[in-house]
């Protein structure tokens, strides 16, 4: 697995993470969350990303792998109400205490990189706000802080000069984020972790079984009825083809709950996703001549 710096960090971290969303939002064994992690390590992957509000995913993190904490770079959010906490989102007191809280959840002493997850420019103008993530930082709890999120707020945390990486959407149907966005961050020596990567597998579907997933579908079914596209036989191989395509791309995070699909995901990287330049100018003029108006899916 391809080691790269993720940004001006020096963190060193694998091209392909694992997102943890999923283990805590899927009624899942915690045997099978052992496996699943200790998989991905033992198979060199070295960035696990989580977040407070993803259901129980912390506290999986916690009891199956923290035994192996120096294997990976660990990174989480906060800023929304979780669980049984009383509280406001978005305020300096909530930060501190979901810090504190994900310490204990993941039984680590530190946390590489928190993420102040999808809020708006509104909550980022706040110093306060700001200042809690960066006492965090001042005090050891976190090594780095980051954004994650999308379009103009997206925009707004790289300008700001505040953040040292940055987590965005970027995939085959959702290209927004070329258009300033990932040069812009590149440029402030900032790591770029790219979430939803492989756009929910919709390429060459009919349909999906959620209303959230129906979006990344109907960019797909309008990209490819254009016409045929060259190694769309293989759709995940060309979305990562498609993503590590972009040199600003550090890391590129994924979601399962299944060991076998990651290891088919760790071999297919392994083995090598770069795509032929027909597929790669196919894929950027058809989203350019239909996705103008298209924003970054959330």
């Amino acid at each position: 697995m391809e080691i790269v710096a993720l940004g001006s960090t020096g963190l060193q971290v694998t091209r392909l993470g694992i997102g943890l969303s999923e283990i805590g939002s899927t009624p899942i064994e915690v045997s099978t969350v052992e496996k699943l992690l200790n998989t991905g390590l033992d198979a060199g992957i070295n960035f696990l990303d989580t977040a407070a509000c993803y259901g129980n995913s912390e506290e999986l993190v916690g009891m199956t792998v923290s035994h192996r904490r120096s294997e990976y770079t660990l990174a989480s959010k906060c800023g929304h109400v979780t669980g049984d906490y009383e509280g406001e989102a978005w305020t300096p007191k909530l930060i501190t205490d979901s810090i504190d809280r994900s310490l204990v959840r993941m039984k680590t002493d530190y946390i590489d990189l928190m993420q102040f997850h999808s809020c708006k420019v509104d909550v980022l103008e706040q110093e306060d706000v700001i200042n809690a993530l960066i006492a965090s930082r001042d005090a050891g709890k976190v090594r780095f802080i980051g954004y994650s999120g999308d379009n103009e707020n997206a925009q707004w945390a790289v300008d700001s000069g505040i953040f040292a990486t940055l987590q965005t959407s970027f995939s085959m149907v959702d290209q927004k984020a070329r258009d300033g966005l990932l040069a812009a961050a590149e440029a402030k020596g900032m790591g770029i972790i790219i979430k939803r990567p492989i756009g929910n597998i919709v390429w060459g579907k009919a349909s999906v079984k959620s209303a959230y997933h129906q979006q990344y579908l109907e960019r797909a079914q309008a990209m490819s009825a254009i016409g045929p596209v060259v190694g769309d036989e293989d759709p995940i191989k060309m979305a990562m083809g498609f993503i590590f395509a972009h040199p600003e791309v550090d890391t590129a995070i994924v979601g399962t709950t299944n060991p076998a699909h990651l290891l088919s995901n760790i071999a297919l990287l392994d083995g090598g996703v770069e795509l032929a330049s027909e597929t790669m100018d196919t894929l950027t003029q058809r989203y350019g001549e239909l996705g103008a108006k298209w924003p970054q899916l959330t």
